[in-house]
Parts: structure tokens; C-alpha cells; sequence
């Protein structure tokens, strides 16, 4: 859960704490005193989108920082991603995120000790936040949206045939592209086809070899300096094993060393280090034998060939006239022929590739029908299990002979999408299948069956909403749930429905409700109230923690706007006792 969230210099807030605790955490104010600016926090704080014009002047910045601490699941995934950008919870496995915004519009963030990018702050927040707010109902009526919220509720069974779907739809729609732009453009890749052949051909001819190029220019070397070289090594041959018939008596380095050697070693007895320094003239007596054999070897090998130096410039020659047009080097040729050589399969347009191809597009035409096929099979099921257990929830909250009703439909064909059977119906298809999905709401007996954009008001759509996030978290789902005034529109008896439902919430989840109606607020485990200041030039709220007859003042208030009135206060109480009765039932 969210412990505690710290916001400075955002909008009225100037400097504030809200200390939260698990269950439900309930925030009131006056209309204007800051209550947005605390949702708006929470999604900085977990990577929502900066606006520079919300920062305050001064000082400039705006800083929201957050404590969390998550267990089981959540901990373990949160933890292990985190650890993997290099930051860490704190000793007490509390994890610390923080996020800046200037008024010019630098954004930074922190996470577990380190500098991270903002979308690791958004990763976190999709594990452990999510927000509902007038937005989201809004994003709610959208159908796009209402099969993602179908989808979300099938679970992970269905999931992994959505992402069988999505794959199978996305190599098939790559292999449909392809084989259009084979046929579409045939006499461009013709063209590039004949280029790229004949600078094969001419590679293929020379026929590189890796390194070749270095190989030659050092072979080049030795056979055009072959007479100095075979000067040096034969006198420095003589010199070290007199292996060349001498011209004079001077003894060779094998011959002084041994000399040496046996003399230290006559003396060794006397004194031993001499007979040390012997062993050392005997290891050095032994490689310059080696050095001798080595250079006996080179002197053997070295060939001043002129038809050999001649065939080395031609084959250098071959290999230029390749390094100026395809590469800088023999390895950068040899890279650019299979480069080229893949580059030639991509541009065929034979006959038998064309085929082919026709040939696998219709086998992943059939397998993303199939898919297509048991996905909306899938989706008719869930949608009778959601719209029940929602119905249910709308009883709930006094809408007790409201129905839901989730319609899953074949997209029609004809759309830009694509076309095919599926369960043997002509449909458009994209990567999620071929079904359109439209939340419905029978208000009441005998009412027509309406999409909740037309058949649902601002009241009724805020208490579907409410409905399915409890069937949401029912079924998982994130630890902290957010609701911005959720509840607008909604008064009476619903209100009450909606508080009881909150409070229901909050024993699996940690719940912060932002909101106006006391009904509410009543449930709460915590209640913080954000107040406006305007004492000073710049008008600024904090934010506080309510307790006992601060609590029925603040309710009082929110009942009548008399937060002094001794019937408004005796309500309050009243409200709190019923709410509290719930709470332990």
C-alpha cells in the first residue's frame, strides 16, 4: 500500500503530507481547496504526464514523493524490476519514489535510491495504482474500451488466446504486406535485383577472403625486401650457431655460452652461487638454439619469387577495384555480398515465392479465423458471468432493478479492416478478433435495453463504474485503488450504497476516495480534509487528519454547509454510528 505521499509546490498545495493507511482513505474540501491536486500527485508520482502550468512559481518546482509498501506478488515482481534498474527498498522494504517537475517543463524522477526514467515510475504504478475518476467513465463508454474491460475480466486463459490472436494476426497481415508489395512494386525490385547481382557476380569472381588484404600487403613486403632480410637473418644466424661456413675463426654465441657455462660450473663446489648463474647460462644457451632453428626455418622459407610478387599485385589489384565500390576493406566487401545476397531474397518476385507466399497467407488466414472463432466463444462467456455478477452489484447499490448486459457482437465487414469467416460469418478482423463489445443498461422493468452512453445518466453511469471495479477486484487486480469523484451526481439512499461498497472494498484493498457527500466519507478508515489558506498573498491548502468531533464537524459541513451547527454535528454523528455498524458486519 501507499503509506504516505508528500506534495510541494503543486498548484495550491505548497508543502503537504498525507499520512494513509490501509482500507479506506477518504479526502473532502471545499470545492477549490486542492482535493484534484492530490489526484493529480498520485499520477506524477507514477509517471502520469507533467503540465508545467500547474507548478507554482515558487519555488519554481514541483516535488511529489511516496512511500510504498507492497507484499507477496506485487512485492516480489515490483522488486525484482526495480533491482534490475539498479535501485533498492529501503531496510525496512519500504520503496521510495519521488518525481520532479520545473516550471519549464524538466521532468525527473526517482525510484529506490536512483535517477530512473519516467516510464519506469509508470511500470511501477500499472502493478500497484489504479485511478478512476469522471475520465475514466468517459473512456468507459468507448467500445474499444469495453472489450478491454471484457477481456480483462475472461482471465488468464483468455488472455493467452487474445495474445495467440494478436501473433497470429500480426504474421499474417506481415505476410499479406509482402506479398502486396512484391506484386505492387515487380519492376523496381527487378532493378535493384539486376544491381545487386552483378556486384555479386564480380565479388563471386575475386572470391575474397576474410583478411585477405592484410595478408597480401605483409607477403608483399617480405618478398620485395627478400635480400635485405635474408642478409639479416643469415648473419644474424652465424652469429648466434656459426650454422653458415665463417670467414674468420671468431667463435659463435653458442659456442661462448657453453664456454662460459662449464667454467662456473668447474667452480661451483667453491662457491654456489656461481653454479646458479651456470644453470641460468644453460637456459639461455638453450634458447638461443631455438632462435637459430627459428631463423634456419625463415632463411629456408624465404623465396624472392618474382612471379609470385607478380601474381600477389594482380590479386591486390582484383581486390581494390572491390573495396572502391562496395567497402573500405576485403571484410567490409565480403559483409556487403551477404548483405546483398539476403537483400535478394526479400526482392524476389518469381513466380514460385509469389505462390508461396499466396500459400502461407491463406494457412494464417485460416489459423487467425479459428482464433478469431473460439476468442468471441470465449468472450460470450465471460460477457454472461460479467454482466450477472455487475447486475448483482447494481442491486447494491440502489439500482435494484437495473440489469447490464454485455453484447458481443461480429464486427461488420466492409470497415478498412480486413474481412474473414469467422463461425461462419463474413466479419471485419483485427489483432483482437473480430467482436464488438457494448456494455448495455436496462434501467428498469420494461425499459429498453440502451448502450450506456445513451441509456445511463451521470448518477447511473458513476455506480456502473463503481460495480465493475468491485467485480474487478474480485477477481485481482492492483492493491490501491483510486476513485476521484466517482460518486458525482449520486445522492440519497445511493450514496450510502456506494460508501458500503467503498468500505467493502477497502477490506482487500487500500482504497482513496476523493469526494463531496458525506454518506461516503462516513465509512472512511481515515478521513483527510484539505483546507484553503488564504491568510498570506498567495492563497495555499494542506492537508489534515480528521478525528472524532473534528470528524462530525467536517461531515456536518459537508451535510449542510454549517459545520458548527449542533443538528448538522448530531446528523454527522449519526451517519458515523450507522457507518461504523456496517464496517463490523
Amino acid at each position: 500500500m501507499l503509506e504516505e505521499l508528500r506534495i510541494t509546490g503543486l498548484g495550491v498545495i505548497e508543502d503537504t503530507t498525507l499520512p494513509l493507511t490501509g482500507g479506506m482513505n477518504v479526502i473532502t474540501g471545499e470545492t477549490g481547496a486542492g482535493k484534484t491536486m492530490v489526484v493529480t500527485g498520485l499520477g506524477l508520482l507514477f509517471g502520469g504526464r507533467a503540465d508545467a502550468g500547474r507548478v507554482r512559481a515558487q519555488p519554481g518546482r514541483a516535488v511529489v514523493e511516496g512511500r510504498l509498501r507492497l507484499s507477496g506478488r506485487f512485492a516480489e515482481t515490483v522488486h525484482a524490476r526495480i533491482s534490475d534498474a539498479g535501485g533498492e527498498p529501503d531496510e525496512d522494504g519500504a520503496l521510495l519514489l519521488s518525481r520532479t517537475v520545473t516550471v519549464e517543463g524538466r521532468s525527473r524522477a526517482y525510484l529506490g535510491g536512483r535517477g530512473m526514467p519516467v516510464s519506469m515510475l509508470g511500470e511501477v504504478g500499472e502493478q500497484v495504482v489504479a485511478v478512476h475518476g469522471q475520465s475514466d467513465q468517459l473512456r468507459l463508454l468507448r467500445p474499444a474500451e469495453q472489450r478491454a474491460a471484457l477481456d480483462r475480466f475472461a482471465g488468464p486463459e483468455h488472455e493467452k488466446l487474445l495474445d495467440a490472436t494478436r501473433e497470429a494476426y500480426t504474421q499474417w497481415r506481415r505476410v499479406v504486406d509482402d506479398l502486396a508489395d512484391r506484386r505492387r512494386n515487380a519492376r523496381e525490385r527487378h532493378q535493384e535485383s539486376d544491381l545487386l547481382r552483378l556486384g555479386l557476380d564480380e565479388i563471386t569472381r575475386v572470391d575474397p577472403q576474410p583478411g585477405e588484404d592484410d595478408e597480401l600487403k605483409a607477403e608483399v613486403q617480405r618478398l620485395e625486401h627478400a635480400e635485405g632480410l635474408r642478409a639479416a637473418a643469415q648473419l644474424a644466424h652465424q652469429c648466434v650457431a656459426g650454422g653458415l661456413e665463417a670467414t674468420d675463426d671468431t667463435p659463435d654465441a653458442s659456442s661462448l655460452l657453453g664456454t662460459a657455462r662449464r667454467t662456473l660450473e668447474a667452480q661451483a663446489g667453491t662457491d654456489p652461487v656461481l653454479g646458479e648463474l651456470a644453470a641460468r647460462l644453460e637456459e639461455a644457451a638453450t634458447l638461443v638454439a631455438d632462435v637459430s632453428v627459428e631463423l634456419s626455418t625463415y632463411l629456408a622459407g624465404l623465396d624472392a619469387d618474382p612471379a609470385r610478387l607478380q601474381a600477389i599485385y594482380e590479386r591486390r589489384a582484383a581486390l581494390r577495384a572491390l573495396t572502391r565500390k562496395y567497402a573500405d576493406d576485403v571484410d567490409g566487401v565480403i559483409a556487403w555480398a551477404q548483405r546483398a545476397g539476403a537483400r535478394l531474397s526479400e526482392l524476389d518476385t518469381s513466380d514460385e515465392l509469389l505462390d508461396e507466399l499466396d500459400r502461407e497467407a491463406s494457412r494464417l488466414a485460416g489459423e487467425v479465423a479459428e482464433l478469431a472463432g473460439r476468442l468471441s466463444v470465449s468472450r460470450q462467456e465471460a460477457a454472461a458471468r460479467f454482466a450477472d455478477q455487475v447486475t448483482a452489484e447494481l442491486a447494491g447499490l440502489a439500482m435494484p432493478h437495473a440489469r447490464v448486459e454485455v453484447a458481443v457482437l461480429p464486427r461488420p465487414a466492409g470497415r478498412a479492416e480486413p474481412t474473414l469467416p469467422v463461425n461462419g460469418v463474413e466479419v471485419g478482423v483485427g489483432p483482437d478478433g473480430g467482436d464488438e463489445v457494448e456494455l448495455r443498461l436496462l434501467a428498469h422493468p420494461g425499459a429498453p435495453s440502451l448502450p450506456l452512453q445513451r441509456g445511463a445518466s451521470g448518477g447511473e453511469l458513476s455506480r456502473v463504474m463503481l460495480a465493475i471495479e468491485v467485480v474487478f477486484a474480485g477477481s485481482g487486480g492492483p492493491p490501491t485503488l483510486v476513485f476521484d469523484e466517482v460518486d458525482a451526481g449520486v445522492g440519497g439512499q445511493a450514496a450510502v450504497e456506494i460508501g458500503r461498497r467503498l468500505a467493502r472494498l477497502a477490506r482487500s484493498h487500500q482504497v482513496l476516495v476523493v469526494t463531496h457527500l458525506p454518506q461516503v466519507a462516513a465509512f472512511a478508515d481515515r478521513h483527510l480534509v484539505v483546507a484553503k489558506d488564504t491568510g498570506g498573498a498567495v492563497t495555499t491548502s494542506g492537508v489534515r487528519v480528521v478525528e472524532d468531533t473534528e470528524r462530525a464537524r467536517e461531515l456536518a459541513r459537508m451535510l449542510a454547509g454549517l459545520p458548527d451547527s449542533d443538528l448538522g454535528i448530531a446528523h454527522a454523528e449519526e451517519l458515523l454510528a450507522v457507518a461504523a455498524r456496517e464496517r463490523r458486519s
